[in-house]
């Protein structure tokens, strides 16, 4: 994301720095809630590994993963250290698996609904209409910024969820599957599980997932717009 902004030539100053802010906002406070949010649940179905661990925080210098957190800065994907969870301590380990890492990616959205509601509120404040939300808002204020600021927020947690919820290991959508799936079948996966992650980092970073995650990202978007105006209904 910063490198296609410098490339791209259209973007000034102060939306570089709006979009810095948010990815530092999203690494020092949204991944860790996603990684908590896994902690929290494993914990509350009977795991207790993430607590014992103390990674049951929102402290991001426990959560922080350097090489993540750069390439979530310089291309818009990254990634935390990864709660422990101990399936054997579920009473149903397939669904408490699944249940703690529907965790993560359901805090992302729920950021981007909290960015999407405050947006819109500042937009009906200091602009007194109703306007399309993003960075096409007109003028140069401070204000103008600031929500680009939250756009790009919700912009970075929409596609952190979409992200984390494809089935391929070792994202949060893969041991959502594994609930539907047979013994052997997850056997199988667990014991492929490093390749697969190799073959997944060199498929995003060659951009084979950007057609299908664009095309997710934007109906997640256009929902949470639509779902973040509600409450201002009046205004318009």
């Amino acid at each position: 994301m910063l490198l296609n902004l410098l490339r791209s030539g259209n973007s000034n100053t102060l939306t570089v720095i709006m979009y810095i802010l948010s990815i530092l906002l999203t690494v020092f406070l949204v991944l860790p809630l996603h990684e908590c949010a896994h902690g929290f649940v494993a914990h509350k179905l009977g795991d207790d590994t993430a607590k014992r661990e103390g990674r049951i925080t929102l402290n991001p210098l426990v959560h922080i993963d350097y090489m993540g957190a750069a390439l979530m800065l310089l291309i818009g994907f990254g990634w935390a250290k990864p709660v422990p969870v101990d399936a054997r301590k579920f009473k149903n380990p397939k669904v408490g698996m699944a249940l703690s890492a529907l965790a993560g990616p359901v805090s992302n959205l729920i950021a981007a609904i909290v960015a999407g509601l405050i947006q819109n509120a500042l937009i009906l404040m200091v602009y007194k209409q109703v306007l399309p939300i993003g960075p096409q808002i007109a003028g140069n204020s401070l204000m103008a910024y600031v929500v680009i600021f939250f756009e790009f927020l919700i912009t970075v947690n929409i596609g952190l969820a979409v992200f984390n919820f494809l089935p391929i290991p070792p994202l949060d959508g893969s041991k959502i599957m594994m609930a539907f799936l047979p013994d052997k079948a997850i056997i199988w996966i667990y014991q492929r599980e490093q390749y697969i992650s190799i073959a997944l980092f060199v498929i995003i970073m060659m951009g084979g997932f950007n057609g299908i995650l664009g095309a997710a990202d934007n109906i997640f978007y256009k929902f949470i717009s639509w779902l973040t105006w509600l409450p201002y209904g009046w205004a318009v």
